[in-house]
């Protein structure tokens, strides 16, 4: 591989929150590579950092300190509306809590991505439409999010980081509130993804899931232990 695959470089990658007058570090001095095509899972215990990495690859927090180019750009000094672009048109957002307007349907939840591109009504319908009968979600469009089980509401979280084609997918503990068969069914989406061509960084604790990734990166203490 050439550096036109390199999607993400972080070197030495520092995060310190304020706590008591004082900072404690979140991550420290992470460096690592992800590449087009790839499916990394990062792993480790709670409170290793592993969400406040995928924060700062997704663009919704920044480092304290340390290098972070994504396709060859330098992120530093990027303003809040490049971050929100380049989230918006290269990114795909998976949370562990979902994250789904509840004013809003299951196909307009969807779709949202699509509008803040904007693109074009008649081309975010259809492919909404289709992203929805991927995730046998077409029968549920119409509802709203406390309308349904926490299996199809994931499964809607994952069809809205998906429908715009994004060229990175970032899945924080995407099974964490579900059972196994529901579990099994999401992971079974972000593989069928990544053999489509979209890169997966995936964050999970369960060893089962891990083993699905062609590599793990696995942090300690806010530092990449292997």
């Amino acid at each position: 591989m050439n550096d036109a695959d390199l999607l993400v470089r972080m070197n030495g990658i520092r995060k310190a929150f304020p706590r008591r007058g004082l900072e404690e570090a979140a991550l420290r001095g992470v460096s690592l590579e992800v590449r087009r095509g790839e499916y990394v899972c990062v792993s480790g215990p709670s409170g290793s950092g592993k969400s406040t990495l995928l924060s700062i690859i997704g663009f919704l927090d920044d480092p304290s300190s340390g290098e972070y180019t994504f396709r060859g750009r330098d992120t530093r000094g990027l303003s809040d509306e490049e971050k929100g672009r380049l989230r918006n048109r290269e990114l795909g957002i998976v949370f562990q809590n979902f994250n789904l307007v509840s004013s809003l349907t299951v196909a307009e939840n969807v779709e949202l991505p699509l509008v803040y591109r904007g693109m074009r009504a008649v081309e975010r319908k259809r492919l909404t439409t289709k992203q929805l009968a991927a995730m046998n979600l077409s029968g549920h469009r119409d509802q709203y999010p406390d309308e349904l089980s926490g299996g199809e509401q994931q499964r809607v979280a994952v069809a809205r980081a998906l429908v715009g084609g994004p060229t990175l997918v970032l899945a924080d503990e995407p099974t964490g509130n579900l059972d196994q068969e529901n579990g099994d069914a999401i992971m079974g989406l972000l593989a069928e993804a990544n053999r489509a061509g979209a890169t997966i960084l995936l964050v999970t604790h369960d060893p089962r899931f891990a083993n699905v990734a062609t590599r793990t990166i696995h942090l300690k203490d806010g530092a990449v232990e292997a």
